[in-house]
């Protein structure tokens, strides 16, 4: 318990600390926003600061936090510095320089920044990947919430009516102005969320020694002796790192009133996801006791776990309020999945996205897929971990190019001493992981293990030596 307790205080002192390094380094200053300069009723339309937090919260807290800390708890209490390190070092950086990056260029997505950054062939690239990451996480934001609701309501309103109504919800808030639907609920669901990681974290710790949460140690606990490096960075990517974020970033990015909001939106918002992942990691081990059962369990699937973590430690009552939040979870970055993927494509083929039927002609299609995906994902008895695997190697590949993309940002603002180190280093690491993942991986090359990692770590030497050597020039030629 006391690592955990630790790894909170880590958190809020890298926030405090680390947050203002990076808000520093980015310097916002006074110009407007595109709330302000826009204002174009639907996607551009400023938000009060603690609105636009609660809804870039929510958009980025899916089942990430919670699934993937779940499934990274079974290598032990490792997880704990990665979702910590990772949060600080990484992923709030990664959160915070996408959003304000993209303020900066009238909320442009990712994938337009990509091209700016790094050239038109990335960002071809990056609308492509970035919109097949979107569907993904759409679908497995549909796939989980139904199975919740379906333990929780009577058997005529099975899977695949709550999949039904969910796509329609996902119709809606994809289709309506942003302050309409996604504005006015999120307040109310960010407080269930709260709520909900609340009592589950403190049905854990007030048991009565019913329930022992491990001490941190480097040993890694995997039952089926999977390594540490590069799976469970992958596992673990909403509570660490995560490029489904560089995909939400944007949206907010609309919405924010002044620039020096950034930091506690951006990167505030992404410290409170590594604390729900945190609760999830400890309360997966506590629960069940070993990694060894707790794999056990999760071969039912992650919902089934959610759910009798929940009811086993806070009974009926608290078991439901529990799984509420954890329903809300991945619907609230459903819909803003879908809607990303709407402004993604809207960049692409400039279409105004003020006028209704623009939006009907790319929300129907993206609609389609993914209810084609959750039918697959249904009728699979894999369909869901596969659907995952994918989404997850993606998530980890979006966010390796998006740290690159503000590394690149950086130098052409001539931060080229440490203040482009702050997400160089970052973006080397998801480098290593990204790539010695795809080629280790079932769902990859399978490539010998050894291979693997040298391969992914000569990928990862061979961007940092040209980063460096770009560096290196710009830092002479600063001098003379």
């Amino acid at each position: 318990m006391i690592s955990l307790l630790i790894s909170f205080a880590v958190l809020i002192v890298g926030y405090i600390v680390y947050g203002r390094v990076a808000e520093k380094i980015f310097a916002p200053d006074d110009r407007q926003t595109p709330a302000i300069a826009i204002n174009d009723g639907v996607d551009c339309v400023p938000m009060k600061k603690w609105k636009a937090f609660l809804v870039q919260l929510l958009n980025i807290a899916g089942t990430g936090p919670i699934f993937g800390a779940l499934m990274g708890a079974v290598f032990g209490p490792v997880v704990f510095l990665w979702i910590v390190f990772g949060s600080i070092l990484g992923g709030a950086v990664h959160d915070y320089m996408s959003g304000m990056i993209s303020s900066r260029h009238k909320g442009a997505s990712i994938a337009e920044l990509s091209g700016t950054y790094l050239g038109k062939a990335a960002k071809w690239f990056m609308r492509l990947f970035s919109v097949v990451l979107l569907v993904l996480c759409g679908t497995v934001f549909v796939t989980s919430p139904a199975v919740l609701l379906d333990k929780l309501t009577p058997d005529s309103m099975n899977g695949t009516f709550w999949a039904i109504v969910i796509l329609v919800y996902y119709l809606l808030a994809t289709l309506l102005p942003i302050d309409k639907l996604i504005g006015k609920l999120y307040p109310i669901f960010g407080v269930l969320l709260i709520v909900m990681a609340i009592t589950v974290l403190g049905g854990i710790l007030f048991s009565g020694g019913k329930y022992t949460i491990p001490e941190l140690s480097f040993q890694n606990l995997h039952p089926d002796g999977t390594p540490v490096w590069p799976y469970m960075f992958v596992t673990v990517a909403c509570g660490a790192v995560s490029g489904f974020h560089a995909t939400q970033s944007p949206m907010i990015a609309k919405c924010i009133k002044s620039e020096k909001e950034g930091r506690s939106i951006f990167y505030g918002a992404m410290i409170s996801e590594s604390v729900i992942a945190l609760v999830w990691a400890a309360a997966g081990v506590a629960f069940y006791g070993t990694t060894e059962l707790l794999s056990e369990a999760l071969k039912s699937g992650a919902s089934d776990v959610v759910y009798e973590i929940s009811t086993g430690v806070l009974g009926v009552f608290g078991g439901v309020l529990a799984v509420a939040g954890v329903i809300i979870c991945p619907i609230t970055s459903g819909d803003t999945a879908f809607r990303s993927a709407r402004l993604i494509l809207a960049e692409t083929f400039r279409l105004d996205q003020k006028k209704i039927t623009n939006r009907l002609l790319i929300t129907i299609p993206l609609l389609v897929i993914g209810g084609l995906l959750t039918w697959f994902a249904s009728v699979n008895d894999d369909g869901f971990q596969t659907v995952w695997r994918y989404f997850s190697w993606s998530n980890q590949t979006l966010a390796m190019v998006a740290l690159w993309v503000a590394t690149a940002y950086l130098l052409k603002k001539g931060k080229y001493r440490f203040g482009s180190l702050l997400t160089a280093l970052p973006a080397t690491f998801m480098t290593a992981v990204s790539v010695t993942y795809l080629l280790i991986a079932k769902e990859g090359f399978q490539l010998d293990q050894t291979v693997s990692y040298i391969a992914g770590a000569a990928a990862a030497a061979l961007l940092l030596i040209v980063y460096l050597i770009f560096l290196i020039k710009k830092l002479r030629s600063v001098k003379r």
